[in-house]
This record gives C-alpha cells, structure tokens and sequence, in this order.
C-alpha cells in the first residue's frame, strides 16, 4: 500500500533521524548533500564550513530537505521538506548548536577509543565535527510517502 504519512508519523520521522539530503540550486546545477540534522517541531538546524553548499545557499535559500526511513524495499517512509535557510549569528547561533549538539553527540567518535574507557594513552579530538557555520531551514511546505507490505 503506497500513501502519505499522517503529522505524527511525519513529525516522528524528522525527530527519529540525524541524517538527511539538503537540496540547494545556484540557478543552473542542483546540488545535493548529506547533512547531519536536528528538528525542533518548527525548525530544521543543521551547521556548515565555508565552501561550495554555503555558497549557493547564501545567493539562493530556497531549499528542498529529505529524509527517509528504509525496512525493505515495501516497507520505507519519505519527508520531503520545502523551505528557506537561513544562517545564524550570535547566541541564535549558539542555542541551535546546543540543540544539535545535543541530538548527534552520540554519534561522535565511539567509547571504545575513548582514553576513559580502555586506558588509550591519545586523546581523540572530536572538535572538527563542529563546523563553523550553523544554520537552520524555516518550513514552508511538508510532502510526505510511504510503503507498507
């Protein structure tokens, strides 16, 4: 059965993942990227370097965002996210990084190469997992799919 997920299953589907596709366009090439992500009920936050997605994202914040959830190919979920970015400064910046951070940081470098944990004499650095550039997607419009067997 193919049909649209309903709000809770959408909004359960943005909250469940930390990764998902931002899609951007300079006005000739589309781009697409992974991203690590946060969503808060009204926003999605996510953080970046300077480079070639920024680029592209400051001439034009009209964004499209996707994340999905795959069982098997019968059984998967889709959100498609149509909205505008929008970069952060300051302690707005700060609170969005608080509220990655606190998302994704289970995801940083595993406990089995922690000093604590296994008596490693080199500390890991986690810091290059944090990028200089936060920013979030204010929503616009949500499309949703999904397939169940």
């Amino acid at each position: 059965m193919l049909g649209e997920l309903n709000k809770t299953e959408i909004e359960n589907l943005l909250t469940s993942q930390v990764l998902g596709r931002l899609a951007c366009t300079d006005g000739l090439k589309p781009h697409i990227v992974p991203v690590t992500y946060t969503y808060d009920g009204e926003y999605i936050y996510g953080q970046s370097n300077i480079g070639t997605k920024l680029k592209i994202l400051r001439q034009n914040p009209n964004v499209a965002f996707e994340v999905e959830r795959m069982m098997d190919m019968a059984n998967w979920q889709s959100v498609v996210v149509h909205g505008k970015f929008e970069e952060l400064k300051g302690k707005e910046a700060e609170a969005a990084r608080e509220i990655l951070i606190n998302k994704i940081f289970y995801l940083f470098t595993s406990s089995t190469v922690h000093t604590h944990e296994h008596g490693v004499t080199t500390e890991i650095d986690d810091s290059n997992r944090l990028k200089t550039v936060m920013y979030r997607i204010k929503i616009e419009k949500i499309t949703s799919r999904f397939e169940r067997k």
